[in-house]
């Protein structure tokens, strides 16, 4: 008997790596081998197979290439959300290029800055961005321009539809490979880009999966920003390598969330604060037409607990989960789940199980007692490899060897996390700190509020005076003493308000996120004796 073996060369260092990687990509064709046939995402009219998305993201990588594209280069998005969207993300996951996803909201300076900050070696926009390309790209090093869909050449949607070489394509690839850089919000001056690996994302994709009971037959929305790290790593892409199924949508307008949740029966929703507040706030939240829900996720920002309470009881038979996290962690770091908002309604949860949690006094670095507060620090594969061209930053952040989060917190007994504040929007009143979250949650109570922000203003006597910016609800006159009643019988009297602001509506970002920064720019120059 001859040995069949012989004539076959032998396995080089390469056949071994490619044998055993594990890139993004790789993980979008092993769904895909799993889950063939099967609806993954509808997008308007469009809807696309597991197989589809596979096929499709293997051709645009390989027109990206085609273009001149090489490893490594980087590659913006700037547009809302759609289809395309998301097969140029899978595309420069398999084509080995940096992902740079862009706040569709930005013009001008903002925009600019993020990419020539970033590198930029192409920018694919959606046509109603155009001019505010224009505006900026006369001044930037950009090779290659196009759409994302619906405009010229080059356009993401055509180059993906358009018959070509669908195999995956052969380039070296590791999974230590940065995939993508991830702006902050730039609540201080500048945004800086957090960058991620395959390694990274891909360990946060499989805890999202287990700790948020993702599952092959959920039917989510996703209607937050894909730019949002949230909603494209927390929701979009672990539901895809499950096997589930996301509607995306376009613009979050409470109507259309509304609507496509009742009458597509979608099981699983995301959302900020905010977004929730304006659902329950809405004439069309009908709890009959949405008890087949059965997840419902928040997070990006402190959650009040009044409204924790009134999605719990409007909707009594879904699971409510808490995510807590930031772009640096890929983002989620921590879950509070249905079975443990009973006991502990205010509480961000515990740490995943690839996160690894402490508080520390921010001063001496040393663990905080249970219910102290102090600076919330992590460790775990999930957690960039350093912010992009800043290294100072990165050191400052990497302290100790643990990753510095910015955000102040406490721990109970149990272990359980307690989010406080950033550490910037804690007000220093009188020498005394107060979390503005504390008089959030009082203010909350009062039933003309709609919504509330509170923030620190310079006051000569005080350092910074209480500060809050209320939006009431419809119906309801705007009475400051009526508050400050209420938050007398219910707070300290340092955390009582020096100022009451009304405001038609609080400033948010596209993904729904409070700007206190806008509202601190806005209401630093009270009058003092006010």
């Amino acid at each position: 008997m001859t040995d069949s073996r012989a004539a076959t060369p032998a396995a080089t260092p390469a056949d071994i790596h490619r044998a055993s990687r594990n890139t993004i990509g790789d993980a979008v064709a092993r769904s895909a081998a799993r889950n063939g046939s099967r609806p993954a995402l509808a997008f308007g009219d469009r809807l696309w197979t597991f197989t589809e998305l596979e096929l499709a993201s293997n051709r645009l990588a390989h027109r990206l290439t085609g273009l001149g594209l090489n490893k490594g280069d980087r590659v913006a998005a700037y547009g809302r959300n759609s289809d395309a969207y998301l097969l140029l993300w899978l595309a420069c996951t398999k084509a080995g290029l940096i992902h740079v996803p862009v706040n569709y909201a930005l013009v001008h300076q903002e925009l600019a800055y993020i990419l020539s900050q970033s590198g930029c070696h192409a920018l694919f926009a959606d046509t109603d961005l155009q001019p505010q390309v224009d505006a900026v790209q006369q001044d930037l090093n950009i090779a290659i321009a196009g759409s994302l869909h619906g405009g010229g050449n080059p356009d993401v949607l055509a180059m993906a539809r358009a018959p070509g070489e669908d195999s995956p394509p052969t380039l070296e690839l590791t999974d230590t490979d940065v995939v993508q850089i991830l702006y902050t919000s730039g609540t201080t001056s500048d945004p800086k880009g957090a960058m991620h690996t395959h390694r990274s994302l891909l360990t946060e994709y499989g805890a999202c999966q287990y700790h948020l009971d993702i599952r092959a037959d959920d039917r989510s929305l996703a209607a937050l920003p894909l730019y949002h790290s949230a909603q494209m790593h927390v929701f979009t892409m672990p539901m895809l390598l499950t096997g589930g199924y996301s509607r995306l949508i376009h613009t979050p307008t409470p109507e259309a969330i509304l609507s496509l949740l009742a009458e597509e029966r979608l099981n699983a929703f995301f959302a900020p604060p905010t977004v929730w507040i304006s659902l329950l706030r809405h004439p069309a939240f009908d709890e009959d037409r949405l008890r087949h829900m059965t997840k419902l996720y928040y997070g990006a920002s402190i959650m009040p607990a009044q409204v924790v309470d009134e999605l719990g009881r409007r909707l009594p038979d879904a699971g409510l989960y808490n995510c807590y996290g930031q772009s640096e962690i890929a983002p989620l770091a921590t879950v509070l789940l249905p079975d443990e908002h009973g006991a502990r309604p205010t509480s961000a949860g515990r740490p995943l199980n690839t996160v690894l949690t402490r508080i520390v006094d921010p001063l001496t670095g040393q663990d905080c007692p249970p219910g102290e507060p102090g600076e919330i620090v992590h460790r775990s594969p999930q957690l960039m490899v350093g912010y992009w061209d800043k290294p100072e930053a990165t050191e400052d952040a990497f302290r100790d060897g643990w990753f510095h989060s910015g955000d102040l917190g406490y721990r109970d007994e149990a272990g359980y996390l307690y989010v406080v504040d950033r550490i910037k929007d804690v007000v220093n009143t009188g020498g005394v700190l107060v979390a503005s979250r504390d008089v959030e949650d009082v203010l909350y109570r009062h039933d003309a509020v709609a919504e509330v922000a509170v923030i620190g203003v310079p006051d000569d006597k005080w350092i910074e005076a209480i500060c809050a910016v209320v939006v009431v609800k419809d119906g309801h006159p705007e009475d400051a003493e009526s508050l400050l009643t209420h938050a007398r019988a219910n707070l300290a009297p340092f955390k009582v308000p020096k100022h009451i602001r009304f405001v038609p509506q609080l400033p948010k970002n596209t993904a729904g996120k409070l700007l206190k920064r806008k509202l601190r720019e806005t209401f630093a120059p009270l009058d003092t004796n006010d």
